[in-house]
């Protein structure tokens, strides 16, 4: 599967798993390979923190809207289990599995977009998530087939995002989406496989 010109997260087969996949694949693609912006000073703190949200254990809980998916809400997570060598599991379809890719790739991944990137960010204003306080970054990419527009919550103590929203218009039939994250980092533990 492409998601954006420069973003291939890899192929997926077989049923319900297949279209559970899907969504946890494309909120893999949007999270680390889109809704970054170029290398500027701007945007900085954003890179550090999508780059550090790699390098520690995080849960990520993820409810998605999408026109593929006629507009009716799923929810999915995502484990990371932190580290260059770290897992990435994915739930779908109410079942756990680890994906092929490490926190390495993940990294990696980052780094060829960001220098392929002509996106901008800014920072939008300063606003507490569950008492935390957070800085909050806008994000927009245009590329080949997708419009990205992204709001992210970055922790100003830890320097890793808390909330991130995202809006992708791939057009065609997909159409819109909608994905609303929370990150999680105390307890994490890698789901049983």
């Amino acid at each position: 599967m492409d998601v954006g010109k420069n973003c291939k997260v890899g192929s997926l087969t077989g049923g319900r798993l297949r279209r559970g996949m899907f969504a946890v694949a494309g909120l893999l693609a949007m999270v680390f390979c889109g809704a970054v912006a170029r290398a500027d000073d701007s945007c900085k703190a954003l890179y550090d923190a999508l780059t550090k949200v790699v390098a520690v254990p995080v849960h990520i809980y993820t409810t998605t809207v999408a026109g593929y998916n006629k507009d009716v809400p799923t929810s999915s997570e995502m484990i990371y289990s932190g580290g260059p060598t770290g897992a990435i599991y994915v739930m779908a379809a109410g079942k756990w599995t680890r994906t092929k890719m490490t926190g390495a790739d993940m990294m990696s991944k980052q780094e060829e977009n960001r220098r392929a990137a002509k996106d901008t960010c800014h920072v939008v204003r300063e606003e507490a998530v569950n008492g935390e306080a957070a800085t909050v970054y806008s994000s927009h990419s245009d590329t080949e087939g997708s419009k990205v527009d992204s709001t992210v919550w970055i922790s100003k103590s830890k320097g890793l995002p808390l909330k991130e929203d995202i809006n992708m218009d791939v057009g065609g039939t997909a159409g819109m989406s909608h994905m609303s994250m929370r990150f999680e980092y105390v307890n994490v533990k890698p789901p049983a496989v």
